[in-house]
């Protein structure tokens, strides 16, 4: 695990420095720096109690909690810092989440205390990193971005370092995992200037949305077929689409 996310924010590090290099991105600011690190330290905690608590068999649990939580908090600050959205969008958020939560659903085993704390730290963790990256100023995008990788690297070098885990990868899954590393860091990006562009909440909800992605494509892709509970989720994200973009 450790391996797979060490790989990938060492790659987002060096994309999101040779972007801001040929943007001539300006330096962020001292503070803006520190919000970026911390925001690199908190995304670090938060995939990684994610992609633990996935390896644990324990998607039931993990994901829903995970993805809720995660838009939740930015959703509260950020009512808290621009005011209460519109009520049509309001009521957006609220079938976004509640979206978030059937189509994350799995028939697998539910787990325990260690499940729920998983999901609580990723869930935790990944909604912070949205709060603290959206603290930067407009113009301010790969450089942050480069500063919250390298905060993550530091953070899990000196975790591999005291626990003594293996983080080597097998050949064969560098391609995927560098594929992801690119996504990542785009997904980020794109993130960040969606804060700036517009509200805190909205953007967090909106890309909240990723289990709903994930289920259409293994529908499109792979050929899944789409349960009730599954089709029902994706309807609830498609109508919360339209009531946040009309809103």
């Amino acid at each position: 695990m450790f391996g797979v996310v060490v790989a990938t924010q060492a790659l987002g590090l060096i994309l999101a420095g040779l972007v801001a290099l040929g943007l001539r991105e300006p330096l962020p600011t001292l503070v803006e720096a520190v919000w970026a690190a911390a925001a690199g330290m908190a995304g670090a905690v938060g995939i990684c109690a994610l992609y633990r608590g996935l390896a644990t068999g324990r998607m039931g649990v993990v994901a829903p909690i995970t993805g809720v939580l995660a838009a939740a908090i930015p959703v509260v600050v950020g009512g808290l810092l621009e005011g209460p959205p519109s009520p049509v969008r309001a009521l957006g958020i609220l079938l976004a989440l509640t979206s978030v939560a059937v189509v994350s659903r799995s028939t697998g085993p539910g787990g325990g205390r260690s499940a729920i704390g998983l999901a609580l730290l990723g869930g935790a963790g990944l909604g912070l990193f949205a709060v603290f990256i959206s603290r930067l100023s407009d113009g301010h995008v790969f450089a942050p971005l480069a500063i919250a990788r390298g905060a993550d690297i530091v953070l899990l070098g000196v975790v591999v370092a005291l626990s003594r885990q293996a983080w080597r990868l097998p050949r064969p899954v560098l391609p995927l995992v560098l594929l992801a590393g690119v996504l990542d860091m785009s997904g980020n990006a794109f993130f960040i200037l969606s804060a700036q562009s517009g509200r805190l909440d909205v953007a967090a909800v909106l890309s909240s949305l990723y289990p709903v992605t994930t289920i259409i494509l293994a529908a499109l892709v792979l050929r899944e077929r789409l349960g009730r509970a599954h089709a029902f989720g994706v309807g609830l994200a498609i109508a919360a689409i339209i009531l946040i973009a009309g809103g």
